[in-house]
């Protein structure tokens, strides 16, 4: 049986996933492009079941601190603060205020100037589907049984990334991730004697973290702006060499497969239009 969590477990960092190992294998850019990320909301609208429906949201509402760590794991962006820019702001008034010269003599003191950014990244949370796939099994004979339950929720993220100068967008990128959980549980109730009953129960849940599921579906998102990116020429790799990697080979084919099935739906739905017709 799965024994308990150990209740004084010492605080550790969060557990990588496949694809933040994905970001951190990336090659190396031509020059890392500086990006500002003013907000990732929670756009679903969506909060727990009751009864504290009224009180918790269904998924984080800390996306945006996702989104920019991604971004800096992939060694392809710079973020630069924005979401708390009057804080920033509040604090360097502040130090000119302390640093300016008493003597009139003295050369006063000049902080350097802020960073631009040169893509604004957006987006946001856009959907969180409950129960998108349930089921389950179980059987007892003599009252010895068990049975297994599952279900499956969904989140959507969308990320885009915007070229300041003009406003274009210059890619856009949706990307979903489940949210798997289940439950297994196990029983004995018997009488074991003419007045004597037994009773065992035993079960195990497991229940995926769905901030995690968020944080995956995120950088998922970040690996693939930036491969659309050198697939458009947007941006470039420090060595051409690199189309090789791995990693842009398996995203790459992602794409071609997605591109695919958008071209198979494509051509089902125009058989059946003509089928209409005639």
């Amino acid at each position: 049986m799965q024994p308990p969590s150990n209740p004084v477990a010492n605080a550790q960092l969060a557990p990588a996933t496949k694809i933040t190992r994905d970001l951190s294998r990336l090659p190396e850019p031509k020059g890392k492009v500086v990006a500002a990320v003013y907000g990732f909301r929670d756009q679903t609208g969506q909060y727990k079941p009751s009864p504290d429906s009224s009180f918790s949201t269904a998924v984080t509402q800390g996306a945006a601190s996702l989104l920019v760590k991604a971004l800096k794991d992939s060694g392809w962006f710079t973020p630069v603060e924005r979401e708390n820019l009057q804080n920033l702001l509040t604090e360097r008034k502040i130090v000119r205020a302390l640093e300016t010269p008493q003597d009139k003599g003295s050369p006063a003191v000049h902080l350097p100037p802020l960073m631009p950014a040169t893509v604004l990244i957006e987006g946001g949370i856009v959907a969180y589907e409950t129960n998108v796939r349930t089921g389950g099994a179980g059987a007892r004979y003599l009252g010895v049984g068990g049975k297994t339950q599952y279900r499956v929720d969904q989140v959507t993220v969308n990320l885009r990334a915007v070229d300041i100068r003009t406003g274009q967008i210059l890619n856009s990128i949706s990307t979903t991730k489940t949210i798997y959980s289940y439950e297994l549980s196990t029983g004995v109730f018997r009488f074991v004697n003419f007045k004597e009953l037994l009773e065992l129960e035993a079960g195990y849940t497991r229940n995926e973290p769905s901030q995690l599921c968020v944080r995956e579906a995120i950088e998922a998102a970040v690996v693939h702006l930036t491969v659309q990116g050198l697939k458009d020429k947007v941006w470039a790799l420090k060595d051409e060499k690199d189309w090789n990697s791995p990693v842009l080979q398996a995203y790459l084919k992602q794409n071609n497969d997605y591109l695919n099935q958008v071209e198979d739906a494509g051509h089902e739905q125009s058989a059946t239009d003509r089928e209409g017709k005639s």
